[in-house]
């Protein structure tokens, strides 16, 4: 912009009033002083922007077009300048999460949902994604927040533990006393019976299978899922023995619905957490962090 930007200020106010003094009341400054801060202008355009007459000045059709102009500009200056104290006075912001489907249904919603009750203005963006690719956007600031398993190495996040988890396997009871019955009641139920787990992509599956290779125990059959809801469904109907967590069927535990595999090696409890990159931080996430430090989860 070669011009001043003030030089367009007491144009487009002059342009409004339709009148020099009128301007000059409103801008606090001396009808001299417009006067020549108008003629500036238009030596430096080339044009007249306006023309002169009894009751005070009116726009050229060169001034027309650049009124509209200035106007769009600082109608956009006002809105941009009341827009942070917008923000600072609802509590507005963006706050962006990754998150599995399994974690975002079992542990996020309770969170998400206090969260919203107190921060109504907040706009709230799910991606729903694998831990690996929650991970890659964090690190590359694509996203604000992550709830993952704790990752081996956490840098550059910052990782906020929420609970541990503790995988098991399970089944039906009926399954179970069927396939002893049919194979015998020492068979080794991982190479006879049919495992549930989920896909190879899963940190989950991941995670069991390099349990599974420590302790050099085979599954013979195994049909893979790609979700954690679907497993635990396929478990209940009595299709097989699945790898699920204890904390997401702790209801069918407790009706006897599903039973727990006894395993001669206890699987190490893991920890779900929210991690953030602290070179992108913003107020929601701030304020997320703030509330989930204080909200008691079940």
């Amino acid at each position: 912009m070669e011009q001043n930007l003030s030089q367009y200020k007491i144009f487009y106010e002059v342009a409004k009033a339709g009148n020099i003094s009128k301007a000059a009341k409103e801008l606090y400054i001396s009808q001299p002083a417009i006067s020549k801060s108008i003629s500036k202008l238009e030596d430096s355009l080339g044009v007249s922007l306006f023309t002169r007459n009894s009751r005070g000045v009116q726009l050229t059709s060169e001034g027309e077009l650049l009124f509209h102009h200035t106007e769009s500009a600082f109608e956009a200056l006002s809105r941009g300048e009341n827009e942070p104290k917008r923000i600072k006075d609802f509590n507005i912001g963006h706050l962006r999460i990754g998150v599995s489907n399994t974690l975002c249904k079992y542990i996020l919603l309770p969170y998400l949902k206090g969260f919203i009750e107190k921060y109504p203005h907040v706009k709230i963006t799910i991606e729903s994604q694998s831990t690996t690719h929650t991970i890659a956007m964090l690190e590359q600031q694509h996203i604000d927040l992550g709830l993952i398993a704790e990752p081996s190495s956490r840098k550059p996040l910052i990782f906020v533990p929420v609970m541990n988890i503790q995988d098991i396997f399970v089944s039906t009871k009926p399954y179970l006393d069927n396939l002893y019955l049919r194979e015998g009641r020492n068979t080794d139920i991982f190479q006879t019976g049919n495992i549930l787990l989920l896909d190879r992509n899963n940190m989950t599956r991941k995670y069991i299978d390099e349990y599974l290779s420590e302790h050099q125990i085979v599954p013979g059959q195994v049909l893979e899922v790609n979700t954690m809801d679907i497993l635990i469904e396929f478990a209940k109907i009595g299709l097989g023995i699945g790898c699920v967590i204890r904390e997401f069927v702790q209801e069918e535990l407790d009706k006897k619905t599903l039973v727990t595999i006894p395993m001669k090696w206890p699987i190490k409890k893991r920890t779900i957490g929210f991690a953030y990159n602290p070179g992108g931080t913003s107020r929601a996430l701030e304020d997320f962090l703030s509330f989930c430090d204080s909200f008691p989860i079940s």
